[in-house]
C-alpha cells in the first residue's frame, strides 16, 4: 500500500508541473495534425497520380531532407531563440502555411500540396530542440526520465491510432477539410504553448556569437562531454544497426519464412502495439532506473532480438522476436533523451538535439544504401546477425557511461574548453 501511495503521490507531483502538462497537450494536437497531414498527403497524392511511387517517394524527401539540411541549424537557434516564442511562432507559421496551401489546392495546384510536408518539417526542426531546451528550464531533474517516457508513450500511442486516424478523416472528409483540420491541429498547440511561463530574458543581438561560432561551439562542447561523446558514438552505432536491416523486412517474409508479402503488415503493426506497451512500462520504471540502464537494456535486448528475427524460421517465433524489438525501442528513445537534458547545460540544449538527430539519420540511410548491394551476396541471416552485433557493440560502449554521474559538472569543463578554444 506504501508504494502504491508513493507513486500516486510522485504522479501527482509529476502532473502538477504546468509546463509537464502543457507540453504534453501542445504534442498531442501536433500528433494528430501530423499524422492527419500524413496520410491526408499520402492518400491524395496516390488519388492524383494514379499510385505513381516516384510522386510517393517525393513526399518522405520532404519530410527526411529538413533533418539533414536543417537540424544542426534549428538546435544553434533554439539556443539564441527564447523557446517558448520561438515554438508558437512554428506553429503559427505551419497553421499559416496550412491556409496557403489550402488556397493553392482549391485553386487547383494539387502539387502545393508537398509543401505542406516540406514546410511543416523545416519548423519542426526548430521547434523540436526549443520543446528540450523548456524542459530543461522548468522540469525538475527528477522528473526529466518520467516526462521523457511520457512523451515517447504519447508518440507510440499515435503510431497506433494515428494511421487510422488519417486514413478516416480523408475518406470521410476529402483533402479539403483534412488539411483544414491540420491548420487547426497546430493552432490548438500554439495556444497551449501560449499558456507556459514567460520566456527568460536572453543577450540581445549585439551580445551574441556569430552563428556559424556557435555552431562550432556545440560541436566542440559534444566532443569534450565525455557522456555526450559516447552518447553519440551509440547513436551512429544504432544508426548502423537499423539502416542495415530496414529495407530487408519484406525479403525475411518472402524468402526467409516464405510467405507472401502481405504477411510483413503483420510485423509492423507488432511492432507499433509492442511500442506503446513499453512505453507504459518505461513511464512505470522511470523513477527506479537509471537512465544509462534503460538505454543499455533498449540495445542489448533490441540486438538479441534482431538476431532472433534473422534466424527464425518460424512466423510466430518471429512475430514475437518483432514485437520484443518493438518493446524496448521507447526504452532506447527515453534513455537518450534523458542522458542529453541532464547532462547538457540549457545554453547547449539545442545544438546538441540538433546535432544527435543527423548522425543517426545519417549513419542509417548510409547503410541503408549499402544494405541492397550487400545482400545480392551476403546472406539475409548474416545481415540481420551483423545488425545485432551492431546493436551489442552499441550497448557496450553505452556501459562506460555507467560509472560517469549525469550532471553538467562534465558539461561544465566542456564549456570551458570549448571557450579556451
Amino acid at each position: 500500500m506504501k508504494s502504491f501511495s508513493r507513486s500516486g503521490a510522485l504522479f501527482g507531483n509529476f502532473f502538477g508541473n504546468k509546463v509537464i502538462r502543457v507540453i504534453l497537450m501542445s504534442s498531442f494536437f501536433l500528433q494528430m495534425g501530423v499524422w492527419t497531414r500524413n496520410f491526408a498527403v499520402l492518400l491524395y497524392v496516390m488519388e492524383q497520380t494514379n499510385n505513381d511511387s516516384v510522386a510517393v517517394s517525393w513526399i518522405y524527401v520532404a519530410e527526411y531532407a529538413p533533418i539533414f539540411i536543417f537540424s544542426v541549424i534549428g538546435g544553434t537557434f533554439a539556443d539564441r531563440w527564447r523557446p517558448k516564442k520561438t515554438m508558437v511562432n512554428c506553429d503559427l507559421l505551419s497553421a499559416l502555411s496550412i491556409l496557403v496551401v489550402l488556397l493553392a489546392l482549391i485553386g487547383g495546384s494539387w502539387r502545393a500540396i508537398f509543401f505542406t510536408t516540406l514546410i511543416s518539417s523545416i519548423l519542426s526542426q526548430f521547434s523540436q530542440p526549443s520543446g528540450m531546451k523548456l524542459f530543461k528550464q522548468h522540469v525538475p531533474e527528477d522528473q526529466v526520465q518520467t516526462g521523457m517516457a511520457m512523451y515517447q508513450s504519447l508518440i507510440s500511442l499515435f503510431m497506433v491510432i494515428g494511421p487510422a486516424l488519417g486514413t478516416l478523416v480523408f475518406s470521410t472528409l476529402g483533402i479539403y477539410v483534412s488539411i483544414g483540420l491540420v491548420g487547426i491541429a497546430f493552432l490548438m498547440s500554439a495556444a497551449m504553448l501560449s499558456m507556459l511561463p514567460a520566456d527568460r530574458a536572453t543577450a540581445t543581438a549585439k551580445n551574441k556569437p556569430p552563428v556559424l561560432r556557435e555552431l562550432r561551439d556545440g560541436l566542440r562542447y559534444v566532443f569534450f562531454n565525455p557522456v555526450l561523446r559516447l552518447l553519440g558514438i551509440a547513436f551512429a552505432l544504432g544508426g548502423l544497426a537499423v539502416g542495415i536491416i530496414q529495407p530487408l523486412g519484406i525479403f525475411l517474409v518472402v524468402d526467409r519464412l516464405h510467405l507472401d508479402k502481405e504477411y510483413y503488415q503483420w510485423f509492423s503493426i507488432a511492432n507499433v502495439i509492442a511500442m506503446v506497451v513499453g512505453g507504459g512500462l518505461v513511464v512505470g520504471i522511470s523513477k527506479r532506473v537509471s537512465s544509462q540502464k534503460i538505454l543499455a537494456i533498449g540495445n542489448l535486448i533490441s540486438g538479441f532480438s534482431v538476431v532472433g528475427v534473422g534466424l527464425s524460421t518460424n512466423f510466430n517465433l518471429s512475430l514475437v522476436m518483432q514485437f520484443i524489438r518493438g518493446f524496448v525501442q521507447p526504452f532506447i528513445q527515453v534513455g537518450i533523451n534523458t542522458i542529453v537534458m541532464k547532462s547538457t547545460e540549457e545554453a547547449y540544449v539545442g545544438r546538441v538535439n540538433g546535432l544527435f538527430g543527423p548522425v543517426f539519420m545519417g549513419t542509417m540511410l548510409l547503410m541503408i544504401m549499402l544494405s541492397g548491394w550487400l545482400s545480392t551476396f551476403v546472406p539475409l541471416v548474416t545481415m540481420f546477425v551483423l545488425s545485432g552485433v551492431f546493436f551489442l557493440i552499441a550497448t557496450a560502449v553505452i556501459s562506460l557511461m555507467f560509472k560517469l554521474e549525469l550532471s553538467t559538472k562534465y558539461s561544465s569543463s566542456a564549456n570551458a574548453s570549448v571557450t579556451n578554444q
